[in-house]
Order: structure tokens, then C-alpha cells, then sequence
């Protein structure tokens, strides 16, 4: 069953990754240098807005060709496999070459397809193309690199965990991303995470305003803190 209704899609999509990252941390349920992806995985596109979905996972290969086959759109069983996963979707591809990014699984014809079959966004520590396309299209990138080929690029398998830019992504997972990066939320506490973050907000308000009025001190700036616990 899903974990993402519409109505939680549209609350965390109000929020930003870095309050929820702040929100997850509240619950003290990993620790504070996991779940999310290292500078090696970035959005491609700024000006997009957040995506979040339930992982569809893949592992994939372009520096060699398939055994079978010759290119990714020869395996539709990927296809059927993502409509297993609960929409909304966001595909993470594992690239399993020695020097990931060789080429590019998905760009304007591959990202038209996923969008078709309820994908929001597509992530991999390999490379993307046609990048001005598919950011007309509001389909958001998270990737370390463009390339202008596709190479040999071939699935290897589908369904199974993967690990991109140091995120360790079981299929299934609830993944957010916005312009600072890609990160999981526990699916255990993903219904409490706009409660939260809400609370955190005013929190951090408090403080700001404080910080811009003519009468701050480090005295108020201490004693805010104490009573915020």
C-alpha cells in the first residue's frame, strides 16, 4: 500500500529537504551523516520544484554492450516492473561501471516514457542528457554529470537495493529531493514529518526575528534558546 497520499505529497512539497532532514533527525531514528546523497549527486535543474516518490531501483552499465539486446528500450519488462511501485515514482539507477557516467540512461525520449508511467524524477550516480528538454517538461535530474551519448547503456537488473552518491536506496523507499540534494524518509515517521518541520519553522523564526531586532542581545539570543529547549 502506498505511504504517499495526495495530501502528504502536496505537505512535503511545501517544505524544503533541509527542514525535512532537520525534521527526520527530531526522531533520532539514523544517524545524522545518512539518508541522503553526497555531493556527488546533485539537481540538475534549480528552478524546479521538490519531487518525492517511492524508489524504483535499477542497476545499469554503458562502458560495455548487453549480453542481450541493445539498448535499454529492448527490456519493457523494466516498464512493467515500475508500475509495480506505488506512484508517485522517482527511478534510482545505479551505475556500475568503474567510471560511472560513461553514458546516460535516461534523457528527453526515456524521461517522456517514465513521466508516462507516474515518474517524477530520475536519479543516478551516472549521467544524464538533453538537459533543456526535459527540464520543459518539469521531469527533475539528480546526477553527477551530463554526457552526449547514450554509450551502451543497458539495465542490468531492476528491483533490488542500490547505493548512489553514498544513499543506500531500497525499492519502495520514500524519496525527496529538491535544489540541495536527495535524501530518504523513514516511512514510519513520513505522516509526522510537515507536523514537525512546522514546529521547527516557528522555532527558527523566533530566533531570526530576534537576530534582526534592534533588541537583540546575547542574553535574549541565550534565553530563547533555553526556553526552546
Amino acid at each position: 500500500m502506498s505511504q504517499l497520499t495526495p495530501e502528504l505529497v502536496d505537505a512535503l512539497r511545501q517544505l524544503d529537504a533541509c527542514a525535512i532532514s532537520n525534521a527526520i533527525e527530531r526522531f533520532d531514528v539514523r544517524l545524522r551523516n545518512e539518508g541522503f546523497v553526497d555531493a556527488s549527486v546533485r539537481a540538475q535543474f534549480d528552478r524546479l520544484p521538490p519531487v518525492v516518490g517511492h524508489a524504483v531501483t535499477a542497476r545499469i552499465r554503458c562502458s560495455t554492450p548487453p549480453p542481450v539486446g541493445h539498448i535499454y528500450l529492448d527490456r519493457t519488462d523494466w516498464w512493467s516492473y515500475i508500475l509495480t511501485v506505488p506512484a508517485p515514482r522517482i527511478v534510482i539507477a545505479e551505475d556500475v561501471d568503474e567510471l560511472p557516467g560513461t553514458g546516460a540512461f535516461v534523457g528527453e525520449l526515456h524521461s517522456t516514457i517514465l513521466q508516462a508511467l507516474g515518474c517524477v524524477a530520475y536519479a543516478s550516480n551516472g549521467a544524464v542528457r538533453d538537459l533543456p528538454q526535459v527540464e520543459r517538461m518539469g521531469f527533475q535530474f539528480f546526477a553527477g554529470r551530463a554526457s552526449v551519448s547514450h554509450a551502451f547503456v543497458h539495465i542490468v537488473d531492476f528491483g533490488q537495493p542500490v547505493t548512489i552518491g553514498g544513499l543506500a536506496v531500497e525499492p519502495g523507499d520514500i524519496v525527496y529531493g529538491d535544489r540541495h540534494g536527495l535524501l530518504t524518509v523513514p516511512k514510519g515517521i513520513v505522516a509526522d514529518i510537515p507536523r514537525v518541520a512546522a514546529g521547527l519553522k516557528a522555532k527558527e523564526s523566533q530566533i531570526i526575528e530576534l537576530c534582526r531586532s534592534p533588541h537583540f542581545s546575547l542574553n535574549a539570543l541565550r534565553t530563547l534558546m533555553r526556553e526552546q529547549g
